[in-house]
């Protein structure tokens, strides 16, 4: 099994070079190589051009995460100005493809800032500017929806009904992790979904996102409880069929998603898109000198990362998958360069307990080997959004039949 924590090793070779887990820009600076290989990889998704991406990359110091916020706004915003005039003279696609690459690429020149820089509020903001601009454009019109949670501070949503003549479509609630956001997931989960006749509910629970830059919400460890409120929420529409409602979490999110599948018997299947065991296996022993110390410390709530992981503690499965009772999917890059042996622990355990769960390695040949499947995460969504269709016993021919339009995404 692939060692955990290979996101830490510097390779002998310190040229830009492919590695099982992907494309290797800046060896001698695995974070910052680790995060440009999952931007790379969503703009097979929409999330950007691979021309703009090493362009923008080829402009950077490497190392600096200055002129990593520069590169990346530079090109987020030709993109919204060119997106802006595309609009004005009713090149409507053009512009929607426009503004989606800017979404991304505005995530990515917000993700090294420090949590009061008095840019980032700003930069995220205008990430979310263009994902509406994006979304409002979509036949049907996605929604920008505030889900009523606790003490009058709202769950940021994206609500997206796939094309199809469904009056009461499924659904699938999206989630990501420690840093991935709602908007991020259009690239990692929804768009697979919407493809298959499934609705996507794309959040920002606490701790993420506009939940916590624009409230202050920190995480918490019985995700059951947000994700409750987000299926109160569904089941009040009228559009949405209450007996097939789904979740899945990215990352971090592969925690987050799990622990509601044990408590939330609403849900009808469950999939961890990046398992995690223990928070504290993982980061237990982190210093303030650890890669995401800064934004660990933001999401938990905490002042420094040893009150963090003091938190985490809580943050675990054991004990709480037995209580599962739906369809469970780990899917996880088999050099995941985070950890690998937490998925199979995920499993082992899910076994042993006699729940219904599958797992899914992706390897090197096949690609999607990475973390969440960043360097490659068509065949990530095509892999779980292949899975929750079977669950929800959708047939994908005669649902492309169904179709005037010969739709696709």
């Amino acid at each position: 099994m692939t060692q955990d924590n290979l996101i830490e090793v510097i390779t002998e070779n310190r040229l830009p070079h492919y590695e099982p887990y992907g494309w290797h820009h800046w060896p001698e600076h695995p974070w910052l190589a680790y995060q440009f290989r999952r931007g790379l990889g969503e703009t097979q998704e929409g999330g950007g051009a691979v021309s703009e991406v090493f362009q923008a990359a080829s402009r950077m110091i490497p190392g600096d995460l200055e002129s990593w916020h520069k590169e990346w706004k530079h090109i987020g915003d030709r993109n919204w100005d060119r997106g802006e005039e595309a609009d004005s003279k009713g090149h409507v696609r053009t512009a929607m493809n426009c503004f989606l690459r800017a979404a991304d690429y505005y995530r990515q020149a917000e993700f090294f800032l420090k949590p009061n820089d008095p840019r980032r509020l700003p930069t995220f903001e205008r990430m979310e500017a263009c994902s509406h601009r994006f979304l409002l454009s979509l036949n049907p019109a996605g929604e920008i929806v505030d889900i009523p949670y606790e003490n009058g501070v709202p769950i940021c949503g994206y609500f997206v009904r796939s094309p199809y003549p469904i009056d009461r479509q499924p659904v699938l609630i999206c989630m990501g992790g420690l840093d991935s956001i709602k908007d991020e997931m259009w690239f990692m989960q929804a768009r697979g979904a919407l493809q298959r006749g499934i609705a996507v509910l794309m959040i920002d629970g606490p701790g993420q996102g506009g939940t916590l830059r624009r409230h202050g919400v920190p995480n918490r460890v019985d995700t059951e409880v947000p994700i409750g409120k987000c299926i109160d929420w569904l089941e009040a529409r009228s559009d949405i069929d209450p007996s097939r409602i789904a979740i899945c979490g990215s990352s971090l999110g592969g925690y987050y998603a799990a622990r509601a599948g044990c408590y939330e018997h609403r849900l009808a299947a469950c999939i961890a898109h990046g398992a995690i065991w223990a928070i504290t296996d993982l980061w237990g022993e982190a210093s303030e000198d650890h890669g995401l110390a800064e934004h660990i410390k933001w999401v938990f709530g905490c002042e420094s990362m040893k009150e963090s992981m003091q938190k985490a503690k809580d943050f675990t499965l054991d004990g709480h998958l037995d209580s599962m009772q739906c369809p469970f999917l780990v899917m996880h890059g088999g050099h995941d360069v985070l950890t690998v042996s937490q998925a199979q622990k995920v499993y082992d355990y899910g076994k042993s307990k006699g729940k219904d769960v599958t797992l899914r390695l992706l390897s090197e040949e096949e690609t999607g080997a990475e973390h969440c499947q960043h360097d490659n995460p068509t065949i990530g969504q095509e892999i779980l959004g292949d899975w929750l269709a079977d669950r929800f016993g959708i047939d994908q021919r005669a649902l492309l039949k169904s179709s005037s339009t010969g739709f696709s995404l």
